[in-house]
């Protein structure tokens, strides 16, 4: 059962990270790191996210209706459990129509060019459709820990990230959320929100849902975890359709949104940021991942070669995972994402 999280804990937590964060950028200003998010506000100026047009024109509000009914059968998520969310039934992903949120805060451990000076703004969702056994954030994911939000919230969150200076919005683990996300971004908009949006997701996607945020998303930020059927099978509760589904995701991602590249401040505010978790054994088949993106993406696909791997969760209970990730595996990961021709990788150490 998932534990209840009181709303007096969460704006606890949610604050300590707030005034950790603030301490780390205070130290950064006194010892001249970095001038602070006011340095980043000419080109955040000149920058407009796709939303905003759609705000506009009334799309996005349409498009956000549209997933909303699709919860009434749901098939948001691949795995298409077709229960009514809206009426309270809680789908394969753990979730009803209820928002829950785990957390929200600048975030200064992902990607550089998201992090910038005022860090990524970034919001867990609770609930997950994938389950990964080795996750790291399973108590979020499989276990729905977090507190209970409004859309509105959700809106204040966005606006309150902004006027903490982080460089963009980053919903965590948002597909089976994605209506509330875009109900919740067409209230900021109207109350003044002008960040991008970073879609940060296992990969695993419905393609009829990831066409409804056409124009909505600024920066995909999606993983590629397995090429074999059989380990995303294995390792994610029967998810077999991992891997055509994951490749059909990015190609469709790259359409909207196309390369990565950073601005002359060295901020990231559009394209395809692709992650890759090398995982113990070559279960996850590295090799044939790095080949895939190199014959169907533009060599310079932002790629981030993921070291951080640790057995978490039910990860002891597969032998061959059940370790970290050796300096030699690393380096054989790296050597194949070169020796594909990949131009444009994120690498650890």
């Amino acid at each position: 059962m998932a534990r209840k999280v009181s709303r007096r804990d969460f704006v606890r937590s949610t604050a300590c990270a707030a005034l950790a964060e603030a301490g780390a950028v205070f130290w950064c200003r006194q010892n001249g790191v970095c001038a602070g998010p006011q340095a980043d506000s000419a080109m955040t100026a000149s920058f407009e996210p796709g939303y905003l047009a759609l705000h506009r024109s009334g799309e996005l509000r349409r498009r956000a209706d549209r997933l909303w009914g699709m919860l009434a059968a749901c098939e948001i998520c691949p795995r298409c459990c077709g229960v009514d969310r809206l009426a309270g039934e809680v789908g394969f992903c753990g979730a009803s129509a209820e928002l829950v949120i785990s957390s929200y805060h600048a975030h200064f451990g992902e990607e550089t060019p998201l992090v910038g000076r005022g860090g990524s703004g970034t919001i867990f969702l609770g609930h997950c459709g994938l389950r990964c056994v080795f996750c790291i954030n399973w108590e979020t994911s499989h276990e729905g820990d977090g507190t209970p939000q409004t859309v509105d919230d959700l809106a204040a969150m966005m606006l309150a990230l902004q006027r903490r200076g982080c460089h963009n919005i980053n919903v965590v683990t948002p597909t089976h959320f994605s209506p509330h996300i875009l109900r919740a971004l067409d209230l900021a908009v109207g109350r003044g929100l002008r960040l991008p949006l970073v879609y940060n997701t296992c990969g695993w996607e419905n393609l009829e849902m990831l066409r409804l945020l056409d124009g909505v998303v600024d920066i995909y930020l999606p993983d590629f975890k397995y090429d074999a059927p059989a380990m995303a099978g294995r390792y994610c509760a029967g998810a077999d359709s991992y891997p055509e589904l994951a490749r059909a995701a990015l190609l469709e991602m790259h359409r909207q949104v196309g390369v990565a590249k950073s601005d002359a401040d060295g901020l990231m505010r559009r394209g395809l940021m692709i992650r890759h978790l090398v995982v113990p054994n070559r279960v996850a088949g590295t090799r044939e991942i790095v080949q895939w993106i190199a014959a169907n993406l533009p060599p310079d696909t932002y790629v981030n070669i993921m070291s951080q791997y640790r057995p978490m969760y039910r990860a002891f209970d597969y032998p061959e995972i059940a370790r970290h990730l050796t300096v030699q595996e690393y380096a054989e990961a790296v050597r194949w994402a070169r020796e594909a021709g990949l131009t444009n990788l994120d690498i650890q150490g």
